[in-house]
């Protein structure tokens, strides 16, 4: 009868709980775009002090002045597809568009970057950091950098711990690659009775060694993502109460941009509260999924620009996605910031991404002569927009300039004799090759 009794009762708070956050599933509005900062929460309730850990990385990264701006950093990431039904195993395509999305998003690629206000102009920029599929997995064997789980798990939403079975092969998911050499992107279900209520969740910096893989109490380092919140070309549509949500991706972009640091711009508060860049207006709370370029929320006063206007069009707000389009150069100067600190690994620990996917999908070039001593010229056989970098053979940037023109005139002057790469990127890839000044 003890026994009896306590399950009824556990149902009871069970049933308590479904019904404080069926609400929540109801409009289109009223649901956890980015569940990240809840998250951290939810977190703290078991291990006080995390979040003052987290914004002691986030305050140090805002001070890390000594590191190169312009050395374009690449980061491995390993895509882990959880699913239990078909629909939810995501193909490669979309994967492949995802990545594509996340690098001109982050390199200032995306062909909405010019949709920014003239207010803003001066402040937005290329974060210089790129994203590949590992080639090489943590016990060195080649990869494809994808992942894919069958699991009896329908949804891995769970009121006492988020999502976080799903990086839990014991649980039903898949344990992590080495998280301090990997960006570990989940893929899964998080639905809650078929209602998708949460897009995704990340894990900023916290200072500490990597939570284990079973993790119960923390969050294992990583981002999930809802899966059909996951690619521009996702087949199946994301539905939020009665509307269609549209996805370009930027799920993910806002994600990551918690994973190396960033806050929400709105300071998860009021104009009192701040995400602790000073390029980035204030705003008294998040957008609601709209583009409203009317809105001037709170009264600041940013160096050089006065009081501005709340900025949807940044990849950490809750705006729509069609108007999100850039990082600020502060925000930028932190995830930089936490990659030379407490990310260094990352893009520093050996840990191999491919390219060759982007070079596939990248439009071919030519370039000649190889080996030059002069001007060189280089022809794109597709028509678009192009970061043209040339870089020495440690990698450090030596020159970079954008490009419509199908064929340009490479300038080598000051360049000495030796090898350097030419990396071409746009919104479709990247592609690197070896040329010869003599």
């Amino acid at each position: 009868m003890l026994n009896l009794l306590a399950q009824i009762n556990t149902m009871k708070k069970y049933l308590l709980s479904v019904l404080a956050i069926l609400p929540l599933m109801v409009g289109a509005q009223d649901f956890y775009r980015c569940y990240t900062h809840e998250a951290l929460q939810h977190v703290e309730a078991s291990n006080p002090g995390y979040i003052d850990r987290v914004n002691e990385i986030f305050e140090r990264a805002k001070l890390a002045e000594d590191f190169n701006r312009d050395e374009v950093y690449t980061i491995p990431v390993v895509v882990h597809i959880v699913y239990d039904i078909d629909e939810k195993n995501v193909p490669d395509s979309v994967v492949y568009n995802q990545i594509a999305s996340l690098n001109a998003d982050f390199r200032r690629l995306n062909e909405d970057a010019d949709n920014v206000r003239d207010t803003f102009n001066t402040i937005v920029g290329d974060t210089h950091i790129q994203f590949a599929l590992a080639s090489i997995d943590p016990e060195g064997n080649p990869t494809t950098g994808i992942t894919r789980t069958e699991t009896e798990v329908e949804s891995f939403f769970d009121f006492a711990t988020i999502a976080e079975d799903v990086k839990s092969t014991a649980d039903g998911g898949i344990d992590p690659w080495d998280q301090e050499h990997y960006l570990n992107i989940w893929v899964c279900d998080m639905s809650i009775f078929g209602f998708v209520n949460i897009l995704g969740y990340a894990t900023p910096p916290d200072g500490l060694d990597h939570w284990p893989p079973d993790a119960t109490t923390g969050l294992a380092d990583g981002v999930v993502v809802q899966y059909q919140a996951f690619g521009a070309n996702n087949p199946v549509p994301l539905e939020i109460g009665a509307e269609t949500y549209e996805v370009l991706g930027r799920t993910l972009t806002h994600e990551v941009g918690h994973y190396l640091g960033l806050r929400h711009i709105w300071g998860d508060g009021d104009c009192t509260e701040q995400d602790g860049v000073d390029d980035t207006p204030n705003a008294e709370s998040q957008s609601s999924q709209d583009c409203d370029i009317t809105k001037n929320t709170c009264v600041d006063d940013i160096a050089d620009l006065g009081d501005l206007p709340d900025m949807v069009e940044n990849f950490m707000d809750y705006s729509a996605e069609s108007c999100q389009n850039s990082f600020t150069h502060g925000q930028i100067e932190i995830m930089r910031g936490v990659l030379e600190v407490e990310r260094y690994e990352l893009v520093n620990g050996g840990a191999e991404a491919s390219v060759e996917e982007w070079n596939t999908l990248a439009p071919e070039i030519k370039l000649y002569p190889n080996p030059a001593s002069g001007p060189a010229t280089l022809i794109f056989e597709e028509t678009g927009n192009y970061t043209v970098n040339i870089l020495d053979e440690t990698g450090k940037l030596i020159q970079t300039y954008r490009t419509n023109n199908e064929i340009n005139q490479l300038t080598l002057d000051g360049l000495s004799k030796g090898f350097y790469m030419i990396q071409i990127s746009s919104l479709e890839g990247i592609r690197t090759e070896k040329f010869i000044v003599q």
